[in-house]
């Protein structure tokens, strides 16, 4: 049987960020921009909803004057991204 998808994680770019967020410990938005190669008006908009849905978290703070954003996964977003990836492995075993 099928486990449904989150349909939040479904996007290819938030599951971008939350594939890169699992594997460190936090990443600034210069970063996460480069890797996931999305614009930053995008990724500022898939960040919101990933924030909005508890899934990361994201710290508005500078160095020195200029402004830096630090994104982290959180343990509800961490618990998401697991089960999306056990929800992944349900297909790929029926077609099997």
């Amino acid at each position: 049987m099928f486990q449904p998808l989150d349909p939040l994680l479904h996007s290819e770019l938030r599951l971008a960020v939350m594939s890169l967020l699992v594997s460190v410990e936090e990443a600034e938005f210069p970063y996460i921009k480069e890797q996931t190669g999305a614009t930053a008006g995008n990724l500022s908009v898939q960040l919101d909803k990933l924030s909005e849905a508890g899934y990361i978290a994201v710290e508005k703070t500078y160095k020195g004057k200029r402004p830096c954003t630090i994104c982290r996964i959180t343990p509800a977003g961490l618990k998401a991204f697991e089960g999306y990836v056990d929800a992944l492995k349900s297909y790929l075993e029926i077609s099997n």
